[in-house]
């Protein structure tokens, strides 16, 4: 966001990158600057220029899943508000963390009525939320398909929510994707309860922990437990070719070293 959300696609350019994530608010406080009419503008003009796809990630403190009312309501206004950015920058996407409750099934129903009033205030919106599988760490909920599943089948218009996979989230939630053969028994477990039609876009990180450690740390592509073989599976799978897939591995002055290990793991 530095200098304007519209210089990210000049930094991705710098990268070679072919997608990129933005942030279009302060992503660490719930104050933030109105998005200026000539920011507008001209993040429109490079995304045209460039042509590269871009998706936005949501506010950290934001937890449709809480019961505490001052930040229940700041969570749904500012998604309401970051999803108004989207829609006025032209950014398809707005991955966000569901949310978090010790108590699973009531707060997936939070969670599902936070989003269903996020919609009601972004009626005839083009872009969408994206619920990101989480790595189960405290008491976030997401880590399981079956958390995405059950606020798909509680929202009253699941046609607009998307999934967002994160590759150090599945592999520390549990779902072994570093071998060839766990990969398409997770994404064929994945198909049978929310479809892989409805994978929208993924973050392509190395996992620092082991299998099922429930902790959220990312690692560089290769350097971590996940290792080589989940990526090769993904960046060869043909029905992921449309999906927006973007790095956020701990250092962003390796980004462009990231994207042509990727690349050459697709050839």
């Amino acid at each position: 966001m530095a200098g304007g959300v519209s210089r990210a696609f000049e930094r991705a350019r710098g990268y070679r990158a072919k997608s990129l994530q933005i942030f279009t608010r302060t992503a660490r406080g719930w104050s933030s600057a109105p998005l200026a009419e000539e920011e507008r503008r001209a993040f429109r003009v490079e995304a045209r220029r460039t042509g590269l796809p871009s998706i936005a990630h949501g506010s950290y403190l934001v937890n449709l899943g809480s019961e505490e009312p001052v930040l229940r309501e700041r969570s749904i206004a500012s998604m309401i508000d970051e999803l108004t950015r989207c829609e006025r920058l032209g950014v398809s996407q707005l991955v966000v963390h569901p949310g978090g409750h010790l108590d699973e099934a009531r707060g997936l129903k939070l969670i599902a009525a936070g989003l269903d009033e996020v919609h009601a205030a972004t009626p005839r919106f083009r872009s969408r939320i994206a619920l990101e599988v989480t790595a189960g760490q405290g008491s976030s909920l997401g880590w399981k398909f079956e958390h995405l599943a059950e606020v798909l089948s509680l929202v009253k218009r699941p046609d607009r929510l998307g999934v967002c996979l994160d590759t150090c989230h599945l592999f520390a939630a549990g779902y072994d994707i570093s071998t060839r053969r766990g990969y398409e028994q997770v994404m064929s477990g994945l198909e049978a309860l929310i479809g892989l039609k409805r994978v929208t876009a993924f973050h392509l990180n190395d996992c620092k922990k082991p299998l099922g450690c429930r902790v959220d740390r990312h690692e560089e592509i290769g350097k971590g437990t996940l290792g080589l073989t989940a990526f090769r599976c993904l960046v060869r799978d043909p029905r992921f070719r449309e999906c927006v897939a973007v790095l956020e591995t701990p250092f962003p002055e390796r980004y462009g070293k990231a994207i042509r290990l990727l690349e050459s793991l697709g050839s």
